[in-house]
């Protein structure tokens, strides 16, 4: 996208006393495309919180978010550090805004509201301290994905929820995005009736429902693992309980089987921080999860507009047919109002029918500017969607190379500790 066509930031709400202190067109004019360039953000210190209203008490817990200017040739006044409180429904706010305001972008979802794909003995509770940490590192990563777009980094309701808390939520609102949100009876409507679609945004949602299926599965089987790794670690425990009722009962033993009890209790609690970090790896693939949707929501779009293309030309069509029948003084072959006046009353007198084809003309004009706006909206779409898609992909293959390249060496450390905690254990059964 060209860069005139980016939305530019008023910095309404910030302390700014001329434009030359906005360091959002300080940073455009240096040529940065991305507010990671010259900002870093945080989302950090995670609070449950009450609130007791007309005798109803709402707990929820907020997050605060940081922001901090890295490039001392931005200009900015004060330290060029912010903080302020957000709830996860102004995240949902905001990421629903960037959403339907961008329709041909992929935009990076939120993390799930309540835990799924969990082995048995993870918290799901959404005020548990565990759930609550791993939900604030996501929207973490939220916020940086999307403050490294080169398109959402730029936009003023994005920017507002990171520099302003009061009337954040009236501007969005000011948006009116809602209103060009597509119902979904249409999309259902459109993907059903399209006469042409285009066998790339066909490819693309096969290749979202496939990588759902792929990500739910490895998720699936991740938690039935964890819930047996688990099972097989606690059982350990036994032999830790068993080797030091035995030494009780064998004095030249006794100190080697105690501490070979001590080494099976350590192996036995070593399972809950790998099945933590585990857990970090499963939320990283969940994020993937929720960017199948993402991607779908993109064709969902493209739908609709190639729907609102072939409407417009079956209706110019229509008008067409209609003026040629008029003009050579025919009237439609299906039962229609108008031929059944023509059968009782007569035909149109010649003034009567020049006016007529003048108003298909008028008609056939508004329509042919119709079509040609809602080909131009979707060639537009097309071209700014294949391209954000492109610089989805690429992500996606490097995040994912990293997830399983990580978990492979997790895996590897994890096994050595377990090797090196036998291997002491071995150690005390020489010695008995």
């Amino acid at each position: 996208m060209a860069d005139d066509a980016i939305p530019k930031y008023s910095p309404e709400g910030l302390s700014h006393d001329s434009a030359e202190e906005d360091p959002f067109e300080n940073a455009r004019q240096a040529g940065k495309k991305n507010l990671l360039q010259w900002m870093e953000i945080s989302v950090a210190e995670p609070e449950k919180r009450v609130v007791t209203s007309m005798k109803v008490q709402d707990t929820f817990i907020v997050y605060l978010v940081e922001t901090r200017i890295t490039d001392k040739n931005i200009k900015y006044n004060g330290d060029g550090t912010s903080s302020l409180w957000r709830r996860y429904s102004e995240f949902e706010l905001l990421q629903n805004y960037l959403s339907i305001t961008y329709p041909y972008i992929v935009v990076p979802p939120l993390p799930e509201k309540k835990a799924s794909y969990v082995w048995q003995n993870s918290p799901t509770d959404k005020f548990d301290t565990e759930f609550i940490e791993r939900r604030r590192a996501a929207l973490e990563i939220f916020m940086l994905r999307v403050a490294a777009h080169p398109v959402l980094s730029q936009d003023k309701i994005f920017i507002g929820f990171m520099q302003r808390e009061d009337g954040w939520k009236e501007s969005v609102y000011l948006t009116d995005f809602q209103s060009k949100a597509d119902s979904r009876l249409k999309a259902l409507s459109a993907s059903f009736r399209l006469r042409s679609p285009d066998r790339q945004y066909d490819e693309l949602k096969n290749y979202c429902n496939e990588l759902e299926s792929n990500i739910a599965n490895l998720l699936k089987i991740r938690a039935r693992m964890a819930d047996k790794l688990y099972g097989i670690h606690k059982i350990h425990a036994n032999y830790g309980r068993v080797y030091n009722e035995w030494s009780g009962i064998e004095k030249d033993m006794a100190e080697p089987l105690q501490s070979a009890s001590h080494y099976m209790n350590v192996f036995s609690q070593s399972v809950d921080g790998i099945l933590d970090e585990e857990e970090q790896y499963a939320d990283q693939l969940k994020e993937y999860l929720a960017f199948a949707d993402s991607l779908r929501s993109v064709c969902r779009k493209y739908e609709c507009l190639q729907y609102d293309v072939e409407r417009a030309e079956d209706n110019l069509t229509y008008k067409k047919s209609q003026k040629d029948m008029m003009e050579q003084g025919k009237t439609g072959g299906a039962f229609s109002l108008s031929g059944m006046k023509t059968k009782l009353f007569g035909s149109d007198t010649p003034e009567q029918r020049d006016q007529k084809i003048k108003q298909l003309e008028e008609q056939i004009k508004q329509t042919e500017e119709e079509v040609q706006t809602t080909s131009q909206d979707l060639q537009k779409f097309i071209d700014a969607s294949l391209r954000d898609i492109d610089r989805f992909k690429r992500q996606k293959v490097k995040d994912l190379k990293e997830i399983f390249t990580n978990y492979a060496v997790m895996q590897i450390k994890q096994c050595k500790k377990g090797i090196a905690i036998w291997t002491s254990a071995k150690d005390c059964y020489t010695k008995m």
